[in-house]
This record gives structure tokens, C-alpha cells and sequence, in this order.
């Protein structure tokens, strides 16, 4: 902000005290140039030949490096957990959210949201739908929390290695669905 406000003063000097030399440079340099004096001035070069401008920049774009994307690298269980970590984190707050709200509103709604009819609900079900259920939603979670406690223990500075990530990742996956399997039987 300082540094814009001297710029702009010693621009308006300059234009006040000489309008001529103002003019001119002003086609030629940036107004920070001016401003501290440092103005360059380099010849123009062009080819003699007479080429389309486009063709230019299709020839240009041919010789630019290419950045890496997520095609072309070998899924790795580092950056896929990473990825599910995320996703998990979000879905779970998502659901939160929504069946928090969905709690508030219930009653204007008629709706039966309260803990006896959501017992029997689940107790009209089958047990397999029960199971299949109730694994549905433990497994986001007990990954979102195994997958957790693993970045903490990256943020102590331990574990970084590549062959501690994977067994660590497969670790994670594991245990998350073991857990899930067991919270879906209680």
C-alpha cells in the first residue's frame, strides 16, 4: 500500500515536471519502472516471415513439459487412503448434519425420528438387512478413525517410510473392516 502510494506521487511529479518524457516512457516501461528509474529498453525482433500467430503458439505448446496426472501413476495405498480419508470425513459430517437437522424438523414434519420408533424399525428388520445396515455405517466410521489415529502418528514424524505406509494402509483397512463386521453384530 506504501510502496503504490510513493509509486503514484513520484509518477505525478514526473508527469507535472516533464509531460514530454512522461509520454513517452509510459508506451515503453511499467509505472514501478518509472517511478525508481529503471528503465530498460531492448530491441524488438521479428521474423521476416510472415506467420500465423496461432501456429506459432501450436508449435510453442509442443515443446512444453507435460505435468503428471493421476492416470498415469500406479494406485499406491498411500495416496488412495489419503483420498478415502477425506471422503469418509466428509460423508460422515455430511450424515451428521443432515440427521441432526432431520431430527429438528421432524416433529413439523410428522415425522417418527425419536429413539423408540427408530428401535423398532430396526427391530422389524431381517438379520442380514440388520447386519448389512448397520455394517454400511460402522464401516466409514471406524475407517474415518483408524485412518486418523494413522496421519496423527505421521504428524509425530514416525511411520514415513514407504514400506510403513503400506503396512500401515493395509493395516488400517484391516482393522476398519474387522471393526465394522464386529459393531455390526452387537
Amino acid at each position: 500500500m506504501f510502496s503504490q502510494k510513493v509509486a503514484q506521487q513520484s509518477l505525478r511529479r514526473l508527469a507535472v515536471q516533464q509531460p514530454n518524457l512522461m509520454q513517452s516512457m509510459v508506451m515503453r516501461a511499467s509505472p514501478a519502472a518509472i517511478a525508481l528509474g529503471n528503465v530498460q529498453k531492448r530491441s524488438v525482433t521479428s521474423s521476416t516471415e510472415k506467420e500465423d500467430p496461432t501456429q506459432i503458439l501450436a508449435r510453442q505448446r509442443l515443446n512444453r513439459p507435460i505435468a503428471p496426472h493421476l492416470s498415469i501413476y500406479k494406485p499406491q495405498i498411500g495416496w488412495i487412503g489419503s483420498s478415502l480419508h477425506r471422503i469418509t470425513g466428509v460423508a460422515l459430517s455430511g450424515t451428521l448434519y443432515l440427521g441432526a437437522a432431520a431430527y429438528l424438523v421432524a416433529p413439523t414434519l410428522g415425522w417418527h425420528l425419536e429413539s423408540a420408533s427408530m428401535v423398532a424399525g430396526m427391530a422389524a428388520l431381517p438379520i442380514a438387512a440388520k447386519v448389512l445396515l448397520k455394517s454400511t455405517l460402522a464401516l466409514p466410521f471406524t475407517y474415518h478413525c483408524m485412518n486418523g489415529i494413522r496421519h496423527l502418528t505421521w504428524d509425530l514424524g514416525r511411520g514415513l517410510t514407504n514400506p510403513a505406509i503400506i503396512k500401515s494402509g493395509w493395516t488400517v483397512v484391516g482393522l476398519s473392516v474387522t471393526s465394522a463386521i464386529a459393531l455390526a453384530f452387537l
